[in-house]
């Protein structure tokens, strides 16, 4: 899998939604102090915020599990295609532990994952990410929410799907509500990737806007735009237009499916993507 097709799938994973899943902001009414609860003194159920997942959609989500909470945010199946060249991943899993109040820890990794192109075909593991998230305000009620989001992928990709490097980053996901039904989720990402021209590491720079809109209870939809430029003069700017909806089974359960095309650049022509999000 070429990097743009592995940026791509590894954040659509890992990709918020605010748009599709994330918790509309509440008014500021009062709250209880939550700021005891640690991995080791777990926050009770019934304390939970909203579940919030870092997908379908691009946009990270600024919002934290609560402490002591698992989440498992996986993808049934990803497919893209860049000019000639398909590929397939399964089960992409972001799994995340709250460790605060306002912040947790996520492993995303793919078990497996093929590309097939006209002279030959490549499968087998793909590339880990290690992510920590902190909430910085919002995290249960206000207007808005902000976070950061550091992250490393680690070079675990198998037959030459990966670059081989290890390369990283950092998020800055916001959120707020524009009106009843309606929500924003905007980012600013900078990641530090391989050039492979010079051996080097080029400045990648991500911006994400996304309108979360309600049309049911429990179903919701959204609209994406996403930018990637660089600091490598080699490599064109990439647009990309994503739409998707989630269904909420229970609220600790969603369904989702979204569709990514690209518009201008280097990059995949057409994402399609569909999965599950599960707390306990």
């Amino acid at each position: 899998m070429n990097h743009d097709a592995l940026v791509l799938s590894t954040y659509l994973l890992s990709l918020p939604a605010l748009a599709a899943s994330g918790p509309a902001i509440e008014p500021d009414l009062p709250k209880p102090d939550k700021s005891e609860y640690s991995l080791f003194n777990p926050t009770p159920r019934e304390l939970w915020r909203p579940m919030s997942a870092d997908r379908p959609d691009f946009t990270e989500s600024p919002y934290t599990v609560d402490a002591g909470a698992v989440q498992i945010e996986m993808s049934f199946v990803d497919y893209s295609r860049n000019g000639d060249e398909d590929a397939w991943a399964y089960a992409q899993t972001n799994l995340k532990l709250g460790l605060l109040n306002n912040m947790d820890l996520q492993l995303v990794f793919t078990p497996y994952t093929s590309a097939d192109n006209d002279t030959q075909t490549q499968s087998g593991i793909g590339d880990t990410q290690l992510r920590l998230k902190i909430n910085l305000w919002g995290n249960d009620g206000g207007d808005t929410a902000f976070g950061i989001m550091p992250f490393i992928k680690l070079p675990t990709a198998s037959d030459d799907l990966g670059n081989g490097r290890v390369e990283g980053g950092v998020i800055f996901p916001f959120a707020t509500q524009i009106s009843e039904g309606v929500g924003l989720g905007l980012m600013f990402e900078t990641d530090f990737v391989d050039d492979a021209d010079d051996e080097d590491y080029a400045a990648e720079f991500i911006t994400t806007g996304v309108f979360g809109f309600d049309v049911t209870e429990k179903t919701r939809t959204y609209l994406e735009g996403i930018g990637i430029s660089s600091t490598d003069s080699d490599v064109d700017f990439k647009g990309i237009l994503g739409v998707g909806a989630t269904y909420d089974l229970t609220k600790n359960t969603i369904l989702d499916a979204g569709i990514n095309i690209g518009l201008t650049g280097d990059g995949d022509d057409v994402n399609l993507f569909t999965g599950i999000t599960i707390r306990f």
